[in-house]
């Protein structure tokens, strides 16, 4: 499985990179030179260079489920560095050269751009064309298509990365706490821990990310799962009352000291340590942590004991618990020039084949519904197959729809609101404001 703190980065960070100056005309304008532009009679493929998964699980494709397809269109990777990968596409989009398929930008906006210029295959159509449409699970369907603003699907999940608290089983059922499924239910929990000697939360207050969630999250749960997208159309501000009211439910968590002592030192990698040598009950987490919990050197409670919730509901709320938290991690797109009979084949093969292959290969859970899952999988993992597998829907996280200096205010606060040290007001203040900026 992807592990360690760097593919977390690259999973977050390019949803907040900046495209640098001057953008590009996404129309023709002739053959791109040193691109692995889309061709007939191949089937080219551009990844960024640190991400070895997708490249490997279709290096396994061509040599088994779709070497008849391969054999058609050779399969032909390219590779551009993460931090360049937005520009690389929208250079090769300007030339009118994008590959068959590519690692989807990483800024929704930039995609959108994409999706306007008509220059990427819309899925959905075409999945229903060779019948496979089935092949996508409706959570992971859900989240591309809010992260693009689109009614049609432009991009495949390769992985899907649902979250929620996971808890330490044992400090729940010694301290006679149930698992929460209303927010009242997650505060009475952590105030029965703290009395008794248990930090109830690790968190990474240091990045700040992990806290914001919490911020998005009630705030769905509350509001509706539109309620950010509403922010995001100009309908509605974070500075509106009921916005506030997300941002002072998570202030009062740190505030109350749930959160521990200064957090904002504990980063990702002390939190994780915290939760994993049971120092915490509840550690709020994507799923990707899988490889951390089922790693017996870095797990001293034992994968056997850690369990997982959904994000509760809020008492009154417009928002539902199985309206799961999620993203799509590293989706890639298909190039409409030259999307041909060669190019149709390898995407029905892909869609088929990519869940099951992925998942016995790498670890990586993705948004594919599998034929034949592995029967030895951790329960942990078996958890997170069985949540995506029944989630109707899904819902972002707090920054999606954010602009890059939005997302970069509102993480770089985090730790402050974690801390209880900054207001929920002052939170949604300073980051509504540096969304206003742009």
């Amino acid at each position: 499985m992807i592990t360690a703190l760097t593919s977390r980065r690259r999973r977050f960070l390019p949803l907040v990179a900046v495209l640098g100056a001057g953008t590009l005309a996404l129309s023709a304008c002739g053959p791109a030179g040193g691109g692995s532009g889309a061709a007939s009679g191949t089937f080219s493929y551009l990844g960024q260079t640190e991400n070895t998964t997708i490249i490997g699980t279709l290096e396994s494709l061509a040599a088994g489920q779709c070497a008849t397809e391969n054999d058609a269109a050779p399969l032909t990777p390219d590779k551009a560095a993460g931090l360049q990968f937005d520009q690389k596409l929208q250079l090769l989009a300007g030339q009118d050269a994008l590959s068959n398929m590519s690692m989807a930008a990483g800024t929704p906006s930039l995609m959108q751009q994409f999706i306007d210029a008509g220059q990427v295959v819309d899925l959905s159509a075409e999945l229903d064309k060779l019948g496979v449409t089935d092949k996508i699970l409706p959570a992971a369907e859900s989240t591309i298509k809010a992260l693009y603003g689109q009614d049609a699907l432009y991009s495949l999940p390769t992985e899907f990365n649902i979250e929620g608290f996971w808890y330490n089983k044992a400090l729940l059922a010694d301290n006679g706490v149930d698992v929460p499924t209303t927010w009242d239910d997650l505060v009475a929990a952590a105030d029965t821990l703290q009395g008794a000697g248990v930090q109830p939360f690790s968190v990474d207050g240091k990045d700040g990310w992990p806290v914001t969630r919490l911020v998005g999250n009630y705030i769905a749960r509350d509001l509706g799962p539109d309620a950010l997208k509403d922010v995001a159309d100009g309908k509605a501000k974070l500075t509106d009352p009921e916005y506030v009211k997300a941002a002072d439910a998570v202030a009062a968590l740190g505030t109350a000291g749930y959160f521990g002592e200064a957090i904002g030192s504990i980063d990702y990698n002390a939190a994780m340590n915290q939760f994993l040598t049971g120092k915490s009950a509840f550690f709020y987490m994507g799923s990707w942590a899988l490889a951390n919990f089922n790693d017996e050197a870095q797990n001293t409670i034992g994968a056997d004991n850690i369990g997982f919730a959904p994000f509760p509901e809020v008492a009154g709320g417009k928002g539902s618990i199985d309206q799961v938290p999620a993203n799509v991690g590293v989706p890639v797109m298909f190039a409409q020039k030259n999307f041909g009979a060669d190019q149709e084949a390898w995407l029905k093969c892909i869609v088929a084949n990519y869940g099951d292959t992925v998942l016995t290969d790498s670890g990586v859970v993705s948004g594919f519904a599998l034929d034949n899952p592995p029967t030895d999988l951790p329960e942990t993992t078996q958890t997170v197959q069985q949540v995506i597998q029944d989630a109707p829907s899904s819902i972002l996280w707090f920054e999606a729809l954010f602009t890059s200096k939005g997302t970069s205010v509102s993480q770089t606060n985090g730790g402050g609101l974690g801390s209880g040290t900054l207001s929920g007001a002052d939170f949604m203040e300073l980051v509504q404001d540096a969304n206003d900026e742009g």
